[in-house]
């Protein structure tokens, strides 16, 4: 029983709900306590925090307090979806004990189908996340917002690797693919970016994205697992003066980019990571993670047996052709290359490549759109 390993929200806590106003999001989320456990059955989307700082920086212990009470004070949108918070798993003696409990407890969430919000100290623990998944026939993408690749220098066959490398190299090895969104060139070593191509993995710089940041949406849309490093959002926003960061997401930005993930009918685990205990970077959590709630309670599941929300465009490169579809509910694009590969069932939903209007327009210039041709390189 996940409980088992899961610590009950504090006394601390519980009494600060009482001070909150009734329609605070503190009394309308079923809370784990030592009085009360919470009915998974009921629950569409769960909270659990995990008390472990392994490989970072900052080696004050992880305290959520500061977190909650920000996020309990927020009032909810018009959500009809049940929220908890299971409460805590503690720092194991070894982080591969942590990391054992992580993945068992998303394990669990997942095969209920709960969406898992994952408060983190290491964002190694974006590892344990993957793991979560079952492994068995299962393609995973996940998706990182970090200001670095998390790559250690030497190559991904070190001593010590990082959750990226791990993902790479450990059976099973299910990672379909790999995303960087907002990184910052001077963080990231040529060699890194060189392997990055080699394996058809994304990586899309925090300029670009700033200038429009809607050319994030189709990755995030594609993800099954994001990992939000907060170090990620520059400081003067984040409030995290411990480890500054000058340059990074602004707090609309990230706030922006949760609600993409939130809105993905694929996405089922987030992790946020790498945080101190101050209450500046409490509030910019607790935003991030409203937001992410909040697109979840709008995702349209869009379905691609029913044509008619549909509107098809096809476009000839060469010798095959390029389909293209852009929901009439949502204004999304989708590009489908099922017509010339051959796919097996496992990966059948993966040639549905979400994609932009911008991709859309490159076709029609006779050019392949980098999303396609990354797919298709790893599907040949």
């Amino acid at each position: 029983m996940i409980f088992d390993v899961l610590q009950p929200i504090t006394k601390e806590i519980l009494d600060f709900t009482e001070t909150l106003s009734p329609e605070a999001l503190g009394n309308k989320i079923e809370l784990h306590t030592h009085q009360k456990t919470v009915d998974l059955d009921t629950v569409d989307l769960a909270i659990i925090g995990v008390l472990d700082n392994t490989n970072y920086t900052n080696e004050e212990k992880v305290n959520l307090t500061n977190f909650r009470k920000q996020f309990y004070s927020l009032f909810p949108g018009n959500w009809q979806k049940n929220i908890a918070d299971l409460g805590d798993i503690e720092a194991g003696e070894t982080f591969k004990d942590t990391e054992f409990a992580v993945s068992k407890v998303v394990n669990v969430l997942q095969n209920k189908n709960i969406i898992t919000l994952v408060i983190g100290g290491s964002q190694e623990l974006t590892y344990s996340l993957y793991r979560g998944f079952n492994q068995s026939d299962k393609y995973i993408q996940v998706v990182s917002v970090d200001k670095k690749f998390d790559i250690n220098k030497g190559g991904i066959e070190q001593i010590f690797p990082t959750y990226i490398s791990r993902m790479i190299v450990e059976e099973p090895t299910n990672l379909y693919n790999f995303g960087v969104l907002g990184y910052q060139s001077y963080y990231v070593p040529q060699e890194e970016i060189d392997l990055f191509e080699n394996l058809y993995f994304d990586a899309v710089r925090l300029g670009e994205i700033i200038k429009n940041i809607e050319i994030a949406e189709p990755f995030l849309r594609d993800a099954n697992l994001v990992s939000l490093d907060l170090t990620a959002v520059k400081s003067s926003d984040s409030g995290n003066y411990i480890n500054f960061t000058p340059n990074g997401f602004t707090g609309r930005e990230i706030c922006a980019l949760a609600r993409y993930a939130g809105l993905s009918e694929k996405v089922s685990i987030i992790g946020l990571f790498q945080h101190n205990n101050t209450v500046p970077e409490a509030v910019s959590m607790a935003e991030i993670l409203w937001y992410f709630i909040e697109g979840y309670q709008f995702r349209a599941i869009e379905d691609f047996k029913n044509e008619s929300i549909f509107s098809k465009y096809i476009v000839p490169i060469d010798d095959f052709d390029l389909i293209f579809y852009k929901s009439n509910n949502t204004q999304r694009w989708w590009m489908d290359i099922n017509n010339f590969l051959k796919i097996n069932n496992n990966m059948q939903n993966i040639a549905f490549i979400p994609c932009s209007h911008q991709d859309y327009l490159i076709a029609n210039q006779q050019e392949i759109p980098e999303k396609c041709w990354k797919a298709l390189k790893k599907m040949i």
